[in-house]
């Protein structure tokens, strides 16, 4: 048994599922206190599915505590930057596309030094051991515990980031270390900044870590932690200390994954409704697309891996202004539906009104809208629709038009028929479809690199190598190695490089092997 928990902006949704069938379900209002609506979660789920916690296999989490931490520019740690170039790249330094707020909040030690390598992997200058052993000295003199270390091309050729972090760990063992080629894709400055991004998070990882442990312990409950990754799969405790980073997106990511469970659906578009935004993904093979170019959070531009999402400020919690052609969103009023929204004896008109007032919904007191006009609640649920039709449409890459799963507690607001679209599917347990794609999580492992394709190195060559890389690190993170499969497998000519260079990027998955707390006996999960 395992429990899946995903929190929201305004909900914080947990399951508990056998197999593949769904025990309990609760959705409890996010508080300010996250980690305490996570209790509170737990708490209420035992509770109404009066299962021994003491059966609990694991537990999963999908969380915005590390997004939120980077948009707001809080609870960053100061960090040093640490790039390998010289004497290339000193025309831009690093950080050198931030807001000012955030470099501010950071306050970064920026280092420039000797090394890096060109595309196919030839050095630019050596590595200077002892140019680093003095920035480590002045590092510590400081109080700085971690830095982000960027080389050009370092995802063909990690041997100077390696080398580096293994002087700075020499020298202040207790360092945190972010080296980029583990975090992000070809393209320096964005690889970097998400390396950067992932190092001034890595003290408020420890912490959040250490409270969802402390959470568990607290409700009784001694299985292992996971937290979901932005790309379906998840990651251990241990792991999420090292790469925060990687939690980015994950809510949508997981409202995706469990939409693909609950529909039995490989490939369609998924329309995630919560009670602020909407979220628009594309599955593909059962796993989110994932974006191709840079990602913008918070202002800076980064490469990692990012689900393709196209998002709007529309959820059960909009506010409706206007008659009778009305304007909805983007403001919200968020976790305060329950108390604000006409139908719950509030005084704000909300979208969850409107589709009370249409008959998409029964929620509160529909006595409370029937005074809204006709004209009013048709015209706004045409707009929902839409609106939610042409984002769907937006994510369409080809001429086949795409089956759309709708998930999340704002699904009310849809009908059942959207303009353009062959099928909306509405699957039970919809509403905390995020929880179970948590629940339901696999482990992965990933390459996404530049290869030179040569006569001594043939292009099988190259493809049997990024795949035996990307299962052999899936096993490393956790996954039965009998269950692990390739699900993914991408190249592209890169011709603005000399030479014959092409990436590649390959994805490999399996089942996450547990043991049960009660048996001792080892369970695939």
């Amino acid at each position: 048994m395992r429990v899946g928990i995903d929190v929201g902006g305004t909900h914080t949704d947990a399951v508990l599922m056998a197999g593949t069938t769904v025990l309990a379900e609760i959705k409890t209002a996010t508080t300010l206190d996250v980690t305490g609506g996570v209790v509170t979660a737990l708490e209420r789920l035992l509770a109404a599915s009066g299962v021994d916690r003491a059966r609990v296999t694991a537990v999963m989490i999908g969380t915005t505590h590390f997004t939120n931490a980077l948009v707001t520019g809080r609870r960053l740690a100061r960090t040093a930057v640490v790039r390998l170039a010289l004497p290339a790249t000193a025309a831009l330094p690093p950080m050198v596309d931030w807001p000012d707020r955030l470099t501010k909040a950071i306050d970064p030690s920026v280092h420039l030094c000797d090394g890096g390598h060109e595309f196919d992997g030839r050095p630019i200058s050596p590595l200077d051991p002892d140019q680093l052993k003095r920035i480590a000295a002045g590092l510590g003199g400081q109080g700085i515990n971690t830095v982000a270390i960027s080389s050009v091309f370092s995802p063909v050729n990690a041997e100077l980031e390696e080398r580096a972090a293994e002087i700075f760990l020499a020298e202040l063992p207790h360092l945190h270390v972010s080296l980029s080629h583990q975090i992000g894709r070809v393209g320096l400055l964005e690889r970097e900044n998400a390396t950067v991004v992932n190092a001034c998070l890595r003290d408020l990882a420890d912490e959040i870590v250490d409270a969802f442990a402390e959470a568990l312990r607290a409700v009784g409950i001694r299985a292992p932690l996971y937290l979901s990754q932005n790309d379906g799969t998840l990651m251990d405790a241990e792991y999420t200390r090292r790469y925060p980073v990687r939690t980015f997106a994950s809510g949508p990511t997981n409202s995706m994954r469990g939409a693909a469970f609950l529909a039995d659906l490989a490939d369609c578009a998924v329309v995630d409704i919560g009670g602020t935004t909407t979220d628009v993904g594309v599955l593909s093979g059962g796993y989110p697309r994932q974006a191709t170019g840079e990602v913008d959070i918070g202002g800076v531009r980064t490469n990692f891996r990012m689900p393709d999402v196209l998002s709007i400020g529309l959820g059960g919690g909009s506010r409706v202004t206007g008659a009778p052609m009305p304007e909805i969103g983007p403001d919200s009023v968020g976790y305060e539906l329950t108390s604000q929204a006409l139908v719950f004896g509030g005084q704000v008109l909300t979208a969850t009104d409107l589709a009370v007032a249409a008959g998409l919904a029964d929620i509160g007191d529909a006595s409370l809208v029937r005074h809204l006009g006709k004209d009013l609640v048709r015209n706004g649920v045409a707009w929902m629709s839409g609106r939610v039709a042409e984002l769907v449409d937006q994510m369409r890459v080809s001429a086949r038009p795409l089956p759309v799963v709708v998930v999340g507690g704002g699904s009310v607001l849809m009908p059942d028929h959207l303009p353009g679209v062959p099928a909306v599917h509405r699957p039970e347990h919809h509403a905390v479809a995020n929880a179970i794609g948590a629940a339901t999580g696999q482990i992965g492992g990933d390459v996404d690199r530049l290869f030179a394709i040569t006569a001594a190195r043939t292009r099988e060559d190259v493809l049997d190598q990024a795949r035996a890389e990307a299962v052999e690190r899936a096993i490393a993170a956790g996954a039965d190695p009998d269950t692990v499969d390739v699900v993914d497998v991408d190249e592209v000519h890169v011709a603005y490089l000399p030479g014959n260079a092409v990436r590649v990027r390959v994805k490999a998955v399996g089942d996450l092997r547990l043991s049960d707390p009660a048996t001792t006996e080892e369970v695939q999960v």
